[in-house]
């Protein structure tokens, strides 16, 4: 039984914040009916996005709708706060927040005081100083970055199409995407499988006039399915026709001309970048211990190092991975981490607040699996790899088996079952991103909407 009042707040609303309160929901439903424990959930967005679908949603199969979780429906027993926490005192048992709210009175931030606290904001883009990068580049992190780029990309087929300039044409057709992780290499995969079949209802675009570039730092891509799998990957994109470049790195993108460090220069409409992550700003402006790479530093019980009533998991935690012989191992900051411990660490909160001992979060790393594109794929799952439809396959049983909710599962379903039946969708509907901009053409203004911007074109 709990016996006094206890406020849990929860900061995040992705894989580890949405399951952690989900769990904590379930396990205290009879102290939330009396009045004995409230859940409150901080997050920038009023909704969860399941970022394995990203890549499908860009490329037409899902729609961005499917792919993400409304946390007011899941979460009905919490109390969701549309914003986001700038700064922790654990000392204190406060958190400093913005909201819309208080962006619209103008009052700054407000205080929120808690009894236990969950820090799950997960991982922001990790980029650098890289001339014309802020100008020019998009990213993979959203549902709508992913949407963004899928209209970018038909948009700039559409200028390709019409224009009589050959620089623009080539310009236009020429995609670089920076970073060779999941991220990266789906996101190209599923993209240039669209783009190739979008290009049989242009009369002058022929999928080999498109240039589908891939830049890699280091020796190898994917490294998550294996270094055999990875180099699989490479010789596949490679026969698609796909620039891999490894050893390579982005060094400017001014002046939409994306300069390699191997000396090439590619005059670009389109730079994609997805060369990592970094940990959340909220983690730096709070009093919480945190390891050489910015990450809160966990125990197996996933309380946060050296304090009470503090739960950390997911990307920023760095939470020791028990099973593994080094005794320095962590666990790999993914979903496939992040849902289990989430579930750990609800159950470990309501352990404490009934004064029982706590549980330790183990889990085998399964393996990993990987879409490069329709009935195209890599895993490697349990020591065996697959690779081409089988690994595609897998790929959408296993992610159509962790997407939260059966209404997102039966969606999702419905939506591959009638992509296989029917053609693809390759409409753009770039003009989403500025809703009233034929209204302000109408009533006098200038028309905002600009073909030639590199980052526009979001739904």
């Amino acid at each position: 039984m709990v016996k006094e009042r206890a406020r849990i707040l929860v900061v995040g609303g992705g894989y580890v914040g949405m399951y952690t309160a989900l769990r904590l929901q379930r396990r205290l439903k009879q102290e939330l009916g009396r009045g004995e424990a409230e859940i409150t959930v901080v997050t920038p967005d009023p909704y969860m996005t399941y970022q394995p679908f990203l890549p499908e949603a860009a490329a037409g199969s899902i729609s961005p709708r499917h792919v993400v979780v409304p946390l007011r429906r899941v979460l009905s027993e919490c109390r969701i706060i549309i914003g986001e926490a700038t700064a922790i005192d654990h000392a204190k048992r406060t958190a400093t927040l913005t909201t819309l709210a208080t962006e619209e009175e103008g009052t700054g931030t407000e205080q929120l005081s808690y009894d236990e606290l969950v820090l799950a904001p997960g991982s922001v883009s990790r980029t650098l100083p890289i001339p014309g990068l802020a100008e020019h580049a998009i990213g993979f992190k959203t549902v709508e970055e992913a949407i963004g780029l899928r209209n970018h990309v038909l948009e700039q087929m559409d200028i390709a199409s019409s224009t009589r300039d050959p620089e623009i044409r080539d310009a236009a057709l020429t995609f670089v995407f920076v970073g060779g992780g999941y991220a990266g290499v789906e996101a190209l995969g599923e993209l240039e499988d669209m783009a190739r079949y979008a290009a049989r209802y242009y009369h002058n675009v022929r999928p080999e006039d498109m240039k589908w570039i891939l830049v890699e730092a280091s020796d190898r891509i994917l490294p998550e399915v294996g270094e055999d799998m990875g180099r699989y990957t490479v010789t596949e994109l490679r026969r698609r026709n796909i620039d891999v470049r490894l050893h390579t790195r982005l060094e400017s993108c001014a002046d939409r001309v994306a300069v390699l460090s191997d000396g090439s220069r590619f005059p670009t409409r389109t730079v994609v970048w997805t060369a990592g992550v970094k940990p959340h700003p909220i983690l730096a402006a709070g009093d919480l211990p945190l390891n050489a790479r910015g990450r809160l530093k966990c125990t197996p019980e996933l309380t946060i190092d050296g304090t009470t009533h503090a739960w950390a998991a997911g990307d920023a935690a760095a939470v020791p991975d028990v099973t593994a012989a080094d005794p320095d191992a962590e666990c790999a900051p993914n979903a496939q981490h992040a849902v289990r411990q989430a579930k750990v660490l609800g159950d470990n909160i309501v352990h404490t607040l009934r004064g029982e001992p706590l549980e330790t979060y183990a889990h085998k790393y399964a393996g990993s699996v990987a879409s490069l594109g329709f009935h195209k794929g890599v895993a490697q799952v349990y020591g065996r790899k697959l690779k081409g439809y089988p690994a595609w396959f897998m790929h959408r049983v296993y992610h159509l088996s962790r997407v939260p909710t059966f209404n997102r599962k039966a969606r999702v379903l419905a939506e591959w079952t009638l992509s296989g039946l029917f053609k693809r969708e390759i409409v753009s509907l770039g003009s989403l991103e500025h809703p009233r901009a034929e209204f302000e053409l109408a009533a006098g203004g200038k028309h905002p909407h600009n073909p030639g911007d590199d980052t526009k074109g979001s739904s």
